[in-house]
């Protein structure tokens, strides 16, 4: 007696293959995040389905896809079926959506607001669990011309060097410059030292006739803009 063909329908596949196949049907915004991550890893473990894994991977960061990309491969290797690969296939593809939110906020390439400020800076060093210091350079039209680190400190501060900054304005022929730093205690009040940089910026800027337009304290949701203040 020959066996009963087995179906091929979505609902009789084993649930590590619908992601897959949901993706392919209904479109990739119709999968929730866990499923998303399920068809990276492929794969779950004996006692649970990729996606089930992955629900509680997800849980575990507060259901946050920034917290997910925050977690190492080593914190990610603790869950049970995630072994190096899958752990860094997951660390990859957070990379790759940090960086895609950035390069969206440069190709706008025009600084019209403070907001669009956080938008191009929030990407690079918004996370950080260290503090960093970088100079925008703008056009007389507010374009970006360059975006460099300045420098990279400790959480308790950074060292900032005006002769640079002023001399990296002349070769690229910026005619504004925005300063933005990060606070990774999640602070958004500018220490006295924010304040003294700023003016010391400014005012050698000024004897070029370059204006410095706004400097922001960035953290992970939210920013200070000093010109939107009006303490620059």
């Amino acid at each position: 007696m020959s066996e009963k063909p087995s179906s091929f329908s979505i609902k009789n596949w084993a649930q590590d293959d619908q992601p897959r196949e949901k993706l392919l049907y209904k479109g990739k915004a119709s999968l929730s995040d866990a499923e998303l991550v399920a068809i990276l890893i492929g794969s779950g473990n004996r006692e649970e389905s990729a996606v089930a894994l992955c629900k509680r991977i997800l849980a575990s960061a507060d259901n946050n896809l920034s917290a997910l990309g925050k977690l190492s491969v080593e914190q990610l290797m603790a869950f049970k079926g995630i072994g190096e690969a899958k752990a860094i296939t997951i660390a990859a593809a957070m990379e790759l959506g940090r960086r895609r939110r950035g390069e969206e906020a440069l190709q706008k390439n025009k600084i019209t607001s403070s907001a669009s400020v956080f938008e191009l800076m929030q990407p690079i060093i918004g996370e950080l669990q260290h503090e960093e210091f970088w100079i925008i350079y703008l056009n007389n039209s507010n374009k970006v011309i360059q975006k460099n680190q300045l420098s990279k400190g400790g959480i308790t501060g950074t060292l900032v060097d005006v002769r640079l900054v002023l001399k990296n304005a002349l070769q690229v022929g910026a005619t504004g410059l925005i300063l933005v730093h990060n606070h990774p205690s999640g602070t958004l009040k500018p220490s006295e030292a924010d304040k003294q940089i700023t003016n010391k910026l400014k005012t050698a800027a000024q004897s070029l006739d370059i204006k410095v337009l706004d400097h922001l304290i960035v953290t992970e949701k939210a920013y200070f803009s000093f010109a939107d203040e009006n303490i620059l």
